[in-house]
């Protein structure tokens, strides 16, 4: 039986922080198994979250810089979490933080410098899963799906509630997935404004009162009506939801409500597109798992059809982590790692560039 114990990092599009998860994968026949050992969230600080965020609009130089010294701290954050739990790694998996995802036009950037971060680390690295699935046509996104059908088959939809909500399911022998839409990103933008980071468990939306106005107008977004594969990230948030919140002259708590069920409704819409039988499992994970209202919510919209499961608070928060830990194990072996069905590439890939730290 051949066991990987990996490091797994992850920065998502909500900008909370990276999440580092120490991860054991042993393989018998075609089934994987897993353990998540230890685990880190390290919030960033105003000053890092800013620049993240604003990533986008660096020029070159100042794009390449930030890379580097990214890469460099991602090293840092690894070095010290492996020092003080006093883990043996095989390599660490990186995500890194995306700055740019356009694969319309054949482009995606993961910051996080890999060979830096292996310099820092003084351990290998296994990172930009991205790229190499666009280059072959494909969107580049979502990739936590071969996690969905390795490690969580048991159920028939794999509901992520990150910055973006995505979906991954088994449909006519092929794993399907999709960015859904809007999930977090919009509420943490929101509850910013009054200098909240988040909405914990949803207690402010929850009092607040659905706009039918602004509901409609974020329902006539052109995106919903893309066909899959699709995927969607910040530059679509920037451009098409920032200005109908900033335009919105609505109390705060309002604004949380209507995107809730905004986001629940469109949830649901691409659900049941796809049900099979009378009775469908759902498993949740991302940080919008933990909004209780967010939660009841999509109960609500999704009706008695299908059944959410909620799993331990190590597995909602830790879960992407944990799959890019698991990517970097199957490159390691050369396996698939990259869905065609998924993405739209021309075809299946095993993605992931390796480095290894200079003597």
């Amino acid at each position: 039986m051949k066991e990987y114990r990996v490091l797994g990092m992850m920065s998502g599009t909500s900008l909370d922080g990276l999440d580092m998860a120490y991860c054991c994968f042993s393989k018998k026949g075609a089934q994987w198994n897993f353990s998540i050992e230890e685990t880190r969230a390290i919030s960033y600080d105003p000053i890092q979250k800013n620049k993240l965020k604003n990533a986008i609009h660096l020029g070159d130089k100042d794009h390449k810089s930030l890379d580097e010294d990214y890469g460099i701290w991602l090293g840092q954050q690894a070095r010290h979490f492996i020092l003080e739990k006093d883990l043996e790694i095989d390599f660490i998996a990186s995500h890194g933080h995306t700055s740019h995802h356009r694969p319309e036009e054949g482009f995606t950037f993961q910051l996080g410098a890999g060979q830096l971060l292996a310099d820092t680390a003084g351990k290998k690295v296994i990172c930009d899963f991205r790229t190499k699935d666009v280059q072959l046509g494909g969107q580049g996104a979502p990739l936590v799906p071969i996690g969905d059908q390795l490690l969580f088959q048991a159920f028939d939809f794999c509901l992520n509630l990150g910055g973006i909500s995505n979906v991954s399911f088994e449909k006519e022998g092929k794993r399907i997935a999709l960015d859904i839409g809007m999930a977090n990103m919009p509420l943490n933008y929101i509850t910013q404004k009054i200098a909240l980071e988040y909405d914990e468990g949803g207690q402010l939306a929850r009092s607040g009162k659905c706009i039918p106005e602004l509901e409609n107008a974020l329902d006539s977004l052109a995106y919903y009506r893309l066909p899959h594969p699709k995927s969607t990230g910040y530059e679509w948030f920037l451009g098409e939801v920032v200005p109908l919140i900033d335009n919105s002259q609505a109390r705060i708590p309002d604004l949380l409500s209507t995107f809730i069920h905004h986001n629940c409704g469109q949830i649901a819409l691409e659900i049941n597109k796809h049900l099979s039988k009378p009775k469908n499992k759902m498993f949740v994970t991302g940080g919008g798992a933990l909004n209780t209202f967010f939660i009841e919510t999509l109960r609500q919209k999704l009706g008695p059809k299908v059944e959410l499961h909620i799993p331990s608070k190590i597995l909602i928060s830790y879960k992407e982590a944990l799959v890019f830990a698991l990517m970097g194990v199957l490159c390691e072996e050369n396996e698939i790692n990259i869905f065609s069905s998924v993405t739209g590439a021309k075809e299946d890939s095993c993605s992931g560039v390796i480095f290894y730290p200079k003597p």
